[in-house]
């Protein structure tokens, strides 16, 4: 089989496991009752789902990560704007890197 159709069957594969994950998470709250609980856990899902993901990656990179993410931080906590502190963040970052 030539490159090219495997990596057409695998992006179709990817496709539909990424289609099938939102569906399903979906379906799945359609059958959940809405309590309290609930609704706090799902308020609060994607900023751990964040954190998650920039931990890890801080900890491997070192100190141009700590700074870019506290630079980010810090934009986030003070403007409140997401892409103004993801932005200065990776500019932070870059500079730190190119120095």
């Amino acid at each position: 089989m030539p490159d090219a159709e495997i990596a057409l069957l695998a992006i179709a594969g990817m496709a539909a496991v990424t289609y099938a994950t939102r569906a399903g998470g979906l379906w799945l709250m359609v059958h959940v009752p809405m309590s309290r609980r609930v609704e706090a856990f799902l308020r609060y899902l994607s900023g751990s789902v964040l954190v998650a993901l920039v931990v890890p990656a801080a900890l491997q990179e070192g100190a141009a990560a700590w700074i870019a993410v506290a630079v980010a931080a810090l934009v986030m906590l003070a403007a409140k704007r997401t892409l103004l502190a993801l932005v200065l963040g990776v500019a932070v970052a870059a500079a730190y890197r190119a120095l």
